[in-house]
């Protein structure tokens, strides 16, 4: 329901029938919040004249994150009328930092300015009670109405459109888009994106990364982390085929069995299966649209939608998926193609009790020891156990509390506190936790459910070394193989390993990076340079950071194209040099493909990516060199 004064749209979407200006003034923004995709601070009074939606979320949220495509759909269509805000009113401690907010929208590719209110002022000011609440605001500074929930395209696609002939009729609208500076344009291209899980195959040497937000798998040498296979692209799609031509969006958990790699492939709320012999991929279920129904009920795999699955685990021919959207777990049958609700009632809560009575809260890890299925249970910052057995089985937890009972105490059961944990394994007879907002792996001793830190120091960061020392930033994911834990470092784009004895951390870079070239490549045309006809050297020098240096083990270079002719070169001590014969005018274009790494950052490396363009005129007084550069991670 959103209403106001003079203004009603109900659940049967038949909109508004009159629009009348609000009688509200909208509160205004305090001042000294910390802003984003935006140069400056933005105020009510300085966007009179505009139809402004607030959307007052937290990163944490699944139902947040499901609204945003419907943002960008009326971002899109009323990008001359409507602005949009994200107001980011945390839940959880962590979530309050700008730097954590930051790495938020760029995971989920948020283009609209952001204002931190980690105090929760603007949402007080407002009387939100939920997430996510939606604010509008007239183009006269007055709130027009609210409406919480998801699916809000249709709902506020009727309103906004009378809003403008409203308020157009009467002079009251300014027109044109809002200049945002995005974040996206400020950091470099990683040759991982926002990594949440991995799975690592003991027996054939492998481990398989969801390169989440290059919306790809990529599978590497489990010893050496050379890349052998790349299923999918770097843009995010809904497509079956060949590795090359088939697309997912913001992949997640994995699951192995033989040859066949069953993806969630969350963004398109679906589960899709590679057959690693081809390589080619399929899908079991969904479609790509999410359930809005909240659909349960058994059935077979046909005309079946899902609501955002976060992680998969095979048990005794059963597919288990943390359904993070329905907060359910549900079992797939993969012999008789048919889907059943496992766990869970469906309601948002921390319940324990028999299966479909017990409540979960955004299930997004997976593991098990036979017996059980364990969940990392993330908006109750809990470890749940799920009997695996359907036929009177329980939820119990293994540690944690509540929805808002969350930290970073180490203990036994009930007194332990994590904070909105995502990944969990089982080995060794203990469970392994990444802790994810905590910035830590802990260790979950059974039966005895005694919790500790393993390694890292809780500080967000990427470092490597004793357990104590380390630091991870918002780590999703973890697999176990001979001895060690392979970490989804998300925040950091890496992968991470961790002794299990030791706690230490090192590095595990991924090798043969060629193969994971991100999609964009800058383009910068240069003035005019004049060359003496003949042979001409061009010279390129790569300029790094302090604090930056080349990854030697990947294949940085620069390619000269002066037409169909190419002239590759690889850098060595920061140059590439290459030579071409020039008898006319030419116009080079010289592409640059740079690996880089941080010092003391080991586990997190980059690709830069562009195009010099170089117009050349020939002049016999003209020297025979060309020397360019590249800054590179600025």
């Amino acid at each position: 329901m959103l209403c106001h004064d003079g203004f009603m749209a109900d659940t049967a979407g038949r909109g508004a029938q009159v629009i009348e200006p609000g009688t509200v003034n909208a509160p205004e923004f305090p001042p000294g919040l910390e802003w984003l995709n935006t140069e400056a601070p933005l105020s009510i009074k300085g966007l009179r004249g505009k139809i402004v939606l607030l959307d007052f979320w937290t990163y944490c949220c699944i139902n947040c994150m499901h609204v945003l495509e419907d943002l960008k759909r009326l971002e899109r269509k009323y990008r001359d009328e409507l602005v949009v805000i994200g107001v980011h009113s945390a839940k959880f401690d962590a979530e309050k930092h700008t730097d954590r907010i930051r790495e938020a929208i760029l995971r989920y590719s948020i283009d609209h300015p952001v204002v931190n209110d980690a105090e929760m002022r603007v949402w007080q000011e407002y009387a939100v009670r939920a997430w996510p609440t939606f604010m509008l605001i007239d183009p006269l500074g007055k709130v027009f109405g609210t409406h919480s929930g998801e699916q809000v395209f249709d709902l506020f696609d009727k309103v906004v459109s009378q809003m403008v002939q409203h308020y157009d009729a009467g002079g009251e609208l300014r027109r044109g888009p809002l200049q945002n500076v995005s974040e996206a344009s400020r950091v470099p291209d990683s040759l991982l994106s926002f990594p949440g899980k991995v799975l690592a195959d003991e027996s054939g040497g492998r481990l398989f990364i969801a390169d989440s937000n290059h919306h790809r798998i990529v599978v590497a040498s489990l010893q050496d982390g050379t890349v052998r296979q790349v299923i999918g692209g770097c843009e995010p799609g809904f497509a079956d085929g060949t590795a090359e031509a088939a697309r997912f969006c913001q992949p997640q958990g994995m699951a192995l069995s033989a040859e066949r790699l069953y993806v969630a492939d969350t963004g398109n709320h679906a589960i899709r299966v590679v057959d690693l012999d081809g390589p080619a991929v399929s899908t079991l279920v969904g479609d790509g649209q999410q359930d809005t129904e909240w659909n349960s009920r058994p059935g077979p795999l046909e005309n079946r939608r899902l609501n955002s699955p976060w992680d998969l685990h095979l048990a005794h021919g059963v597919l288990f998926v943390a359904m993070a959207g329905n907060h359910q777990i549900f079992g797939i049958d993969l012999d008789g193609g048919y889907m059943a609700s496992h766990a869970g009632s469906g309601r948002e809560d921390h319940v324990d009790g028999p299966l479909m009575a017990a409540a979960l809260a955004q299930p997004s890890g997976l593991t098990s020891d036979g017996e059980s299925l364990f969940v990392a249970d993330s908006e109750v910052s809990s470890i749940r156990a799920v009997s695996l057995d359907p036929r009177g089985g329980h939820v119990r937890t293994v540690v944690g509390k509540g929805l808002f009972d969350f930290g970073d105490v180490d203990g036994t059961g009930q007194e332990v506190r994590l904070q909105h944990p995502l990944g969990v394994v089982h080995a060794d007879g203990k469970l392994f936790v990444a802790d994810t907002y905590n910035n830590k792996i802990k260790s979950i001793e059974l039966p005895m459910l005694r919790a500790k830190a393993v390694a890292g120091s809780g500080e967000a960061g990427c470092s490597d070394g004793a357990a104590s020392e380390a630091r991870f930033n918002e780590p999703g994911g973890l697999s176990f193989a001979a001895g060690s834990l392979y970490v989804a470092d998300t925040n950091n784009h890496a992968v991470r390993k961790v002794d299990v004895q030791t706690g230490a951390v090192s590095p595990w870079p991924l090798r043969e990076a060629a193969r994971l070239v991100p999609p964009r490549r800058a383009l910068k045309t240069l003035p005019e340079r004049s060359v003496r006809a003949g042979i001409v050297t061009v010279r390129v020098n790569a300029e790094l950071p302090a604090d930056r240096v080349i990854a030697h083990e990947a294949s940085s270079g620069v390619t000269v194209r002066a037409g169909e002719r190419a002239f590759p070169a690889v850098f060595r001590d920061g140059i590439a040099e290459t030579s071409l014969e020039i008898g006319q005018d030419e116009i080079l274009h010289v592409e640059a493909i740079i690996y880089y790494c941080g010092v003391g950052r080991t586990g997190a490396c980059y690709c830069h990516n562009s195009t010099q363009v170089v117009p050349l005129r020939t002049d016999q007084a003209g020297p025979s060199e060309v020397a360019l550069a590249f800054a590179v991670g600025a």
